[in-house]
């Protein structure tokens, strides 16, 4: 594995692209807390980062040294399965504008993030990063997720190409403060959360989980995953991509039984073996990001608890009751 020491300075201007989602909002508080004073987002007003002119007109005008590529449109089952072709194609043009122009302008360190949900479908178990492209993806979100294999590429053939810095992670399912809660976009932890929220609220006696409940998935809390892009951003320049994860899984029905803990919901599970379950297993094998000294440091039901305590802070008004947000037909776009 290719290590190297940091051709930037605690003091270089770092640009965060998605700085006000999940893992961009992490990161960015990440770099502030490891001392580095330089740090700069944008909003999606402000740029439009599927717009290459613009994004271009942007390093020309900050001259970014070390760039984090976090901005993507995201969004669970619901809407991958409803907007495929917004997911491909936002996704590609954010990865070849913002890839683009950061080499064009001389930026010294790219990091782009990756998924989890691009492994195969029924890949071996932990998922390592060479199973990459070995099998056929899950369908209900395939189209997001060759998108992001298009960005793993991509770095890789600037690197060779070109000898420019472009590494890739590939997070877990992450979760934490800034997540969406919205009703069609949400992952699957933010959208138990809202839903038993409501349903405590409601006095309901019967909670229905999507699915079987026995797929297992891995998931890691933001905070923590940046700490790991800044390992990798500071240590790492090698060719291959690297899993960041907590290297431990848990089934759905156990997920949905601690935030029934967490959330203070009284009513029983009842699952939905009629909605699609997705992957069957999905853990990855964190050797690499391991090996460069990095460990996660906050555990699922201490992460949860803040999550909902977060969400809670953030999203309900003063009375305690739901304030109604819009239905989003389109899935949310995580830019800035």
């Amino acid at each position: 594995m290719s290590v190297t020491t940091r051709p930037f300075s605690r003091h270089d201007i770092i640009y965060v692209a998605g700085h006000r989602g999940l893992a961009g909002s992490a990161i960015y508080r990440a770099l502030k807390r490891a001392g580095y004073t330089n740090v700069i987002g944008e909003t999606h007003r402000r740029l439009d980062l599927t717009q290459a002119r613009a994004v271009d007109r942007y390093f020309d005008e900050a001259r970014p040294k070390v760039v984090i590529l976090a901005a993507a449109r995201v969004g669970g089952i619901v809407a991958n399965v409803e907007s495929p072709a917004d997911f491909i194609r936002d996704n590609l043009l954010i990865q070849t504008s913002v890839i683009d122009a950061a080499y064009r302008h001389g930026v010294s360190k790219l990091v782009f993030l990756g998924s989890s949900c691009i492994y195969p479908k029924l890949a071996a178990q932990p998922m390592r990063e060479e199973y990459l492209l070995t099998g056929a993806l899950e369908s209900t979100n395939d189209a997001y997720a060759i998108a992001k294999l298009a960005g793993i590429k991509m770095c890789q053939a600037y690197r060779s190409q070109y000898g420019f810095d472009a590494v890739s992670v590939l997070p877990t399912n992450l979760y934490g403060p800034h997540d969406n809660f919205s009703e069609r976009g949400s992952h699957v932890i933010p959208g138990l959360i809202r839903r038993m929220h409501d349903a405590k609220q409601s006095g309901a006696r019967e909670f229905t989980v999507w699915g079987s409940g026995t797929p297992r998935r891995e998931f890691l809390h933001a905070d923590d995953f940046a700490t790991a892009v800044l390992t990798v951003m500071e240590r790492y320049a090698g060719d291959g991509p690297i899993n960041i994860g907590s290297g431990e899984d848990l089934t759905i029905a156990e997920l949905a039984n601690t935030l029934r803990d967490v959330t203070g919901l009284a009513a029983d599970l009842k699952f939905d073996p009629a909605k699609p379950d997705g992957t069957p297993r999905k853990l990855l094998e964190v050797s690499r990001i391991r090996e460069l000294g990095w460990q996660p440091k906050i555990g699922l039901e201490e992460g949860l608890a803040g999550t909902y305590r977060w969400f809670c802070e953030h999203h309900l008004a003063p009375t305690g009751n739901w304030p109604r947000l819009p239905v989003v037909n389109r899935p949310e776009i995580s830019l800035s």
